[in-house]
Formats: structure tokens, sequence, C-alpha cells
């Protein structure tokens, strides 16, 4: 190789193009496919990100259907759910034995039911589980807005649980100092609810809702794979572990809302197992009791609220 009188190689001439046999034709055919080669074909350009979707379809409606189905699933269960609740303070307050207490209510709600359905009892029970259905329904709707998700889709994730348990707890809290209050020891001027019994109540209410919102989506696809076909033909995997999964927490959770009630009730116990005394001695009957409300309140009223959401939602898809 010959010096190029610069330090390098002498440059090597680029080989000719022979076009002769190339047909105008063909060059033509060329150029229009790269002219209606779509842009997307090139790469994107580094940090670009393709614009975020959300299911926003009918998505007014779609809120309206979460407040018509929690408010469906409420009314029909605060007439019973707020009868027991009374019957277990006025038990363990020493004013009526339980099953008194249910024996009165039951009659009033037969005779009056305007009397009822209008009372304050009514009013937070209906308040309690409405703003927790509420709550939940929104959240999966929030949910499938941002994920674009079916309008039908469920999460069972510990947002919902965060979600269900606020808003439960905060109202549930509020109505149990006020039942204490109105069904508490007779005789005896009402007094503020101490933050022990707040705790406990709230303890009560977490397992609840953990059992109620998040168990079921998780064992009823258990539940449909063990169940036979002739069983799943009158109820479903996921119907059965709504009921099952909150009434079986009671065993759990009637103990913390004894030991509430009774802080409240005897202020002046000397010791924890004085309290336990308490508690155990009404344990088995509160719990029947708390059993018999739950499954109205989680049980149908979970299901009222999630068929008739699903029914509004397959409408709106």
């Amino acid at each position: 190789m010959k010096d190029s009188g610069m330090g390098g190689l002498e440059a090597q001439v680029a080989p000719q193009l022979h076009l002769n046999g190339v047909k105008p034709s063909h060059l033509a055919t060329a150029a229009s496919a790269a002219i209606s080669t779509p842009a997307s074909t090139t790469a994107p350009k580094t940090g670009s990100s393709p614009a975020a979707k959300w299911n926003t379809k009918n998505l007014a409606l779609r809120l309206g259907a979460d407040i018509i189905s929690a408010a469906s699933a409420a009314a029909l269960v605060a007439p019973i759910i707020s009868i027991i609740d009374r019957s277990i303070m006025e038990n363990a307050s020493g004013s009526r034995p339980l099953v008194d207490s249910l024996k009165s209510s039951l009659r009033s709600l037969l005779r009056h039911p305007a009397g009822v359905v209008f009372s304050k009892p009514f009013a937070l029970i209906f308040a309690v589980y409405g703003g927790t259905y509420l709550t939940a329904n929104t959240l999966d709707t929030a949910t499938s807005t941002v994920r674009s998700l079916p309008a039908t889709h469920v999460t069972s994730g510990t947002a919902k649980f965060a979600a269900s348990s606020a808003a439960n707890i905060g109202v549930c809290i509020y109505k149990d100092q006020v039942f204490v209050r109105l069904f508490g020891p007779p005789g005896i001027t009402p007094r503020p609810v101490t933050v022990p019994s707040y705790l406990l109540f709230a303890a009560r209410d977490c397992m609840t809702i953990f059992a109620s919102f998040n168990l079921p989506p998780l064992l009823g696809p258990v539940l449909s794979r063990r169940l036979g076909d002739e069983v799943q033909r009158h109820v479903s995997g996921q119907t059965l572990a709504q009921f099952a999964a909150p009434a079986a927490v009671q065993l759990a959770s009637t103990p913390a809302h004894l030991w509430g009630l009774d802080i409240y009730n005897r202020p002046a116990a000397s010791s924890w197992g004085e309290r336990w005394a308490a508690v155990r001695k009404n344990w088995a009957v509160s719990t029947a009791a708390r059993i018999c409300r739950i499954v109205p309140a989680f049980g149908v009223g979970g299901v009222v609220n999630l068929k008739v959401r699903r029914g509004l939602m397959d409408t709106l898809v």
C-alpha cells in the first residue's frame, strides 16, 4: 500500500454502484414502501413512555352502583343487627338477660317497625355497614379505573383491608360508645368510654373486617375446587366463604368485645383474672349472638352487596 503522505494509508476508492440492472419501477416501489412505513415502527426515544390508559367508562354510573348496593345491603341487615347488639350490651351490663332483650326488641319490630327503623340504634348500624360496604365498593371501582380492569373487578389485598377497617372502626367505635351509654348498667350515670375499651373494640373490628372482605376472595376459589358440581349448583364456594369466614372469626373477636364492655361496665375491677371470669361467663352466649349478627352483617349483607353491585356493573361494562 502507498503512503498517502498524511500519516495514514492511501484511502481506497469506494466501488461504483451499478444501477444499469435496476428498473425504474423497482425504485418507485421501494420509495413508496418507505414513505408508507408507519412512524410507530421506529424505535422510541429514550425516556419516552406510552400514555396511561384508565377505564373511565360510565364511571359516574359505576359510583352510583356502589352507593345503591351498599345502601341496599345496609338497610336489609340494620334492623336485626341493632336488636342483637342491644341484647348483647344489656346482657353484659346486667340490665336484662340476652334472651329477654331479644324477645322484647323483636316484638317492638313486629308491632312498631317504623319506630325501630327511625331509631338511633338503626341509624347507627346503617351508618356502620353502609359506610363499610361503600368504602370497599369504591376501592374496587378506583382499582378497576386506574388499572384499566373490568368494572366487576373485586380486590382482596391490603388496601381493601386498611380502607374498610378505617371506615368500619371509625363509625363502629362511635356506635359502641353510644350503645354502652344507652344500654349500660342500670342506675349509673353514663360516663366516657376509655381508651382501653376503644382499643379492644378496634381489635374486634379489624378481625371481623379481615375475615369479611379479605378472606372470602381467597377462600372462595379453594372451596369451589373442593366442592362437587352437585353442591355448587346450590351454593358457590365464594358464597360459602362469605358466610363462613366472618362467623368463624367471632370465636376470637368476641372475648375482645366482652373485655372492652367489662372495662366500661366495671371500671373498679381489680385484676385481669376478675375480668376474664366475666368474659368467660358470657363468652358462649355472646359468641352465638355475635355469629347470629355477623351472618346477616357480612354474610347476607356481604352477598347482597356483592351481587347487587355485580348485577349493576354487568349492565355498565
